[in-house]
């Protein structure tokens, strides 16, 4: 492992992400590096069509770079076969986006058990773990409800416990506030803050709304596939 990515949960390095399009190169991430230390609540910014969403997905492990590496926590992704990353995304991401992508039929506390389902925990380790999680986001109330029956910041917060039900490594977030109103927005970004502060986890939040950006403790740019410290004009 480089010195560079000694103390950093998230080393992204050299990363370029190119798709085809007939015989056409579209060139989404250029030669790319970022690095998130643990503990860290990162706001990524920029316009649409930036690549903000690619970078996420890359992270998480969903997509694999063109050229360059990712490691999470000195694990380099790009040495994983198809299954084991599959195996790690499930142990170490826990993914929480716009769309809430609840399962209708289920109440809240069996959409946030999904992700357990995958483990070996038995019955009930598996009730404790949700119960655990719907607490943190404020929702042992709602646990028999069914997702027409919560609003919008509610269903969110279902979201996000199940994200964070496994106790993953890293917690990545694509506009979770983005089909909210300013109030659940506001109320969904203090949940965040406060699992970031009081239990340690490490953030990464795309954005395009810079009150959301502000509630992180830092921010970068990205625009036509590079980083920025400052909004790229």
């Amino acid at each position: 492992m480089s010195d560079t990515n000694v103390g950093h949960l998230v080393a992204v390095e050299g990363v370029e992400m190119v798709f085809k399009r007939s015989a056409e190169e579209i060139h989404v991430l250029r030669d790319l590096n970022l690095h998130v230390p643990k503990g860290e609540f990162l706001a990524l910014m920029g316009p649409s069509g930036s690549g903000k969403s690619t970078l996420l997905n890359l992270i998480g492990g969903l997509d694999r770079p063109t050229r360059g590496t990712v490691r999470i926590d000195g694990e380099p992704l790009d040495g994983l076969s198809d299954r084991k990353l599959a195996d790690w995304r499930a142990r170490h991401i826990g993914f929480v986006f716009q769309l809430y992508n609840l399962v209708p039929v289920l109440t809240a506390e069996r959409n946030v058990e999904l992700p357990l389902l995958l483990t070996h925990l038995n019955k009930a380790q598996r009730q404790k773990h949700v119960a655990a999680a719907l607490e943190a986001v404020g929702l042992s109330h709602r646990t028999r409800h069914y997702p027409r029956t919560l609003s919008g910041g509610e269903q969110q917060r279902v979201g996000i416990a199940r994200a964070i039900v496994t106790d993953p490594t890293l917690l990545l977030c694509d506009e979770p506030t983005g089909d909210l109103d300013r109030k659940a927005g506001d109320e969904i970004l203090d949940l965040l803050q406060a699992l970031n502060r009081e239990q340690g986890k490490t953030i990464i939040m795309v954005t395009h709304d810079p009150h959301a950006s502000a509630r992180a403790s830092r921010t970068v740019y990205l625009n036509k596939g590079q980083l920025a410290t400052e909004p790229i004009q």
